[in-house]
């Protein structure tokens, strides 16, 4: 009997240094070499002038006040600000607090209070996102809220203007009396009971996932990576962004939010070796009515994550879109994110049917959720990990940190999965009640919360029903007020502007009752095949949903 227990290699080290000191030694091996290529901005820098841009800014951070360990938010689409932020807080040990752009005032405020955010980086627009009418709404109850930039205003000249009184020797001294095991990072993951949780990540644990992600596609500098998932999750932070400064590799950014057209001409003009993206995102260029018109002779290799991916998708990828090295990736936001990848070198086979093998110096088992002990390999349990990739702990949450990671380390996934006798992993099911729409985890415990601060609501459970462009939709079961009456418009009409578009429900039932076991329990299985029945949604229902 083998056990469901594997160790990644320890052949590769652990980088011990900061963020900063890792773009420093990036910038003296491969200094003239591109860096940072944003079309629709027109930027375009090499390694030594984005860690000149990356200077000013932290040295205007510093003069407006951010101290180490202040929270610093982050709020917009993708655009290259984002990415200055992202590296000139790690430059001044600040905790940059990522902050979905999707968010609305609710998750807003709720984020810039519970991490105690001393400045707002955001722009004042973007398409439908009024971001500045959102912060004046909010900012009045946040008391840790001293700034906010704008950076699509003069604010941005002002803040790198304001750096000229901070001399390099007092940068060089702040970055120097940072640790690789401070907290850098705080990204907010939607919480099985009411508001998100703050997962609060280290240089060391973000920098060495990043590291070995890009060791898994084969990266070296002459790589050029296509980035056009958002930075607010690890996917674009980590796994992009860092993923290429440890390698001195080109981030390439093809659009402020998704779009297939722009990636896929981004892709020919910029001549990318490797594209990133969720299994919708791939399946919008693959279905794209011009691709074949497009020049991706220079694709190599890619990731793609986020929800589970359908293996003809993989197979499209690879044989039309020239991503013959392409690989998937597991994780979660809790550990960094990337626990399991598949490799360029690994069989299509295993890149098409598995999430791959655990990383270098991590850990990972399966064990049955009831009892907790260690199952044989092929059997299914809960998928658990430990190493330095593990978070911290949520901010100021040790609560719901001890839930999460065990007494040993083991970050608790509550994904249920398999390994097989050669350590590769396969994702099966969840235990949590987990909604994946379109890569965006979304947990109905806190959309029911949101959906109870209305009148007229009594009770509401929230479920995923099957789609089969977004993996998953969210539904509503509902339950009035006696006499009351709402429209599934009005409720749609609530929602929109306080929470995430992604979270509001798609579809709505309005019931007198939910169906319970005997304990009282609420049987969201049941829920979800009386509503595929009725909404006739079986023809959505993939191997993957």
């Amino acid at each position: 009997m083998t056990l469901a227990i594997d160790r990644g290699a320890t052949d590769t080290p652990l980088l011990e240094e900061t963020i900063g000191d890792n773009l420093a030694a990036t910038v003296a091996r491969f200094g003239d070499h591109e860096a940072l290529v944003v079309p629709y901005q027109n930027i375009r820098q090499t390694w030594a002038e984005f860690a000149a841009t990356v200077d000013v800014v932290a040295k205007g951070l510093m003069a407006r006040g951010i101290a180490n360990g202040d929270r610093v938010g982050m709020w917009s689409p993708n655009f290259a600000e984002w990415v200055y932020i992202q590296y000139a807080t790690a430059k001044i040990g600040a905790i940059q607090v990522n902050v979905n752009p999707a968010y609305r005032t609710t998750e807003l405020e709720y984020a810039l209070q519970q991490s105690g955010c001393k400045m707002l980086v955001t722009c004042t627009s973007y398409l439908t996102s009024m971001y500045q009418d959102m912060v004046e709404t909010v900012a009045p109850n946040v008391p840790t809220l001293t700034d906010v930039i704008y950076f699509d205003t003069d604010d941005w000249a002002e803040l790198k203007a304001a750096g000229a009184s901070i001399t390099d020797e007092q940068l060089a001294e702040r970055s120097s009396n940072l640790l690789a095991s401070d907290a850098i990072n705080i990204q907010y993951t939607s919480g099985t009971t009411g508001f998100p949780k703050g997962a609060t990540l280290s240089h060391r644990s973000i920098l060495n996932d990043a590291q070995f992600v890009g060791q898994a596609c084969g990266y070296s500098n002459t790589d050029r990576v296509c980035i056009p998932v958002p930075f607010y999750h690890c996917f674009g932070m980590v796994m992009g962004n860092l993923a290429c400064s440890i390698f001195g590799a080109t981030m390439v950014i093809p659009c402020p939010t998704f779009d297939p057209q722009a990636v896929l001409q981004t892709v020919q003009d910029e001549s990318c070796t490797s594209l990133y993206g969720v299994p919708t995102m791939f399946v919008a260029q693959l279905g794209h009515e011009d691709l074949d018109a497009f020049d991706l002779s220079s694709l190599r290799t890619g990731i793609m994550a986020g929800s589970p991916c359908p293996i003809e998708v993989m197979r499209n990828v690879i044989d039309k879109m020239n991503m013959s090295e392409v690989t998937i990736a597991y994780g979660q936001t809790e550990t960094s994110p990337v626990s399991t990848q598949t490799s360029t070198t690994d069989s299509v086979e295993h890149r098409v049917t598995t999430v791959g093998r655990v990383l270098p110096h991590v850990e990972a088992k399966i064990i049955d959720p009831e009892t907790g002990e260690t199952v044989e390999r092929g059997t299914d349990g809960e998928y658990c990990t430990r190493g330095f990739h593990v978070m911290l702990g949520y901010w100021e949450d040790a609560e719901k940190t001890a839930e999460a990671i065990d007494a040993d380390g083991w970050m608790h996934s509550g994904d249920l999965a398999t390994m097989d006798d050669d350590g590769y992993v396969n994702i099966v099911g969840r235990i949590k009640d987990l909604i994946i729409r379109g890569g965006e985890n979304i947990y109905p415990r806190e959309i029911e919360e949101f959906l109870y601060t209305h009148p007229l609501i009594a009770d509401a459970q929230v479920i995923g029903v099957p789609d089969a462009k977004y993996g998953e939709q969210v539904m509503a079961w509902v339950q009035l007020a006696p006499g009351a009456r709402l429209t599934t418009d009005e409720l749609i009409e609530f929602c929109r502007g306080k929470i995430a578009h992604f979270k509001v429900p798609r579809y709505v039932a309005f019931v007198d009752d939910f169906p319970m076991t005997v304990t009282g329990k609420v049987r969201k299985l049941e829920m979800r095949e009386k509503s595929i029945a009725d909404l006739g949604l079986q023809s959505e229902i993939t191997d993957t949903a």
